[in-house]
């Protein structure tokens, strides 16, 4: 019976009322509805997000990121008239199957002009609770913590001052198992740390923002001081429980730095014995032309349904999965 769909009747409804529920936010809220094309002659270069080839050399999108910061590039010339944009969209990530993902699932993603990503960390905070109040009378509230203080508050140091070394010998030291191919790579150790030692923490009934990422972790995110004056990384993470939910951006606009930021990726590709992909010059192109400041955020709405109707597998909200598809 491999034909039938996996999400029931029901799900389909509940998610057709979250995407209604989206559409009449951003309606009041002047953000403008688009859609760019899912195949891209380009791709991503992130050594951690691994793109999907066709046969005639191109890459389906694993965000619709950089189409959109086109659109906002082209229309950057009048402010007046430059829309804020959303989209909902289908994206595809290779070997992505599991109780939380799927190759292909569902983002929502919303840039702000004028905005940075303090200002859309209150708009992403509006967003949710609108549509979780037409899901549930009571908001379960959002509290906000500092990347860099909980990794200190249990290594001891500040992630810019942590090596794989220190944070493996803590793995050992708390009976925890430590994957020997993470090898020398600190933003991978660190995003481990941070499952195994800092998400076990936040509470199982509400949402939960991180905030003041270190610098290596800056992806196309600006760089900025935090309230110590440390320089980190202007983008942000929202959990429910444990599940990772969205991550947003005050937008890097310099094509120069972005350049080196993409061909940093592909030196990290090369070390990690990873194909070497072509980055995004059209990108690169319209950040040359002129990126107006803008913050911009990726919320995966699947995961936001499972959330909603307290879904325990990613395949529960999908009409079909990958081993249906």
């Amino acid at each position: 019976m491999s034909w039938l769909p996996n999400a029931s009747l029901a799900t389909l409804k509940e998610a057709a009322a979250l995407r209604t529920s989206i559409r009449q936010w951003m309606e009041g809220h002047d953000v403008l509805e688009v859609c760019t094309p899912a195949l891209s002659r380009h791709a991503t270069t992130d050594p951690h997000v691994p793109s999907i080839g066709t046969s005639d050399g191109g890459y389906l999108h694993t965000s619709p990121e950089f189409p959109m910061k086109r659109l906002l590039a082209a229309h950057a010339q009048d402010p007046l008239s430059q829309p804020d944009i959303y989209q909902i969209a289908s994206v595809f990530r290779a070997g992505e199957s599991g109780q939380f993902h799927n190759t292909e699932f569902s983002l929502l993603e919303w840039y702000r002009v004028g905005m940075n990503h303090h200002d859309l960390m209150v708009d992403a905070e509006n967003l949710l609770q609108h549509v979780w109040t037409n899901f549930s009378t009571v908001w379960p509230g959002l509290r906000t913590l500092r990347y860099g203080v909980e990794i200190r508050d249990r290594l001891g140091v500040w992630p810019e001052a942590a090596s794989a070394g220190l944070i493996e010998r803590h793995f050992r030291a708390n009976g925890r198992s430590y994957p020997a191919s993470i090898g020398m790579d600190v933003d991978a150790a660190l995003d481990l740390f941070m499952d195994e030692f800092v998400l076990p923490m936040f509470s199982d009934s509400e949402f939960t923002l991180v905030k003041d990422y270190p610098v290596s972790q800056a992806a196309l995110a600006r760089l900025g001081l935090d309230e110590d004056g440390r320089k980190v990384a202007e983008r942000f993470e929202i959990y429910f429980g444990k599940t990772e939910l969205a991550n947003g951006f005050h937008e890097l606009s310099d094509s120069d730095v972005q350049r080196a930021r993409f061909m940093e990726d592909l030196e990290m590709r090369q070390i990690m014995a990873a194909p070497l992909l072509p980055m995004d010059t059209y990108l690169l192109d319209a950040l040359a032309e002129g990126l107006p400041d803008c913050a911009g955020i990726a919320l995966g709405l699947d995961r936001l349904l499972m959330v909603l109707g307290k879904y325990e597998r990613i395949s529960q909200v999908l009409s079909f999965d990958d081993q249906r598809a």
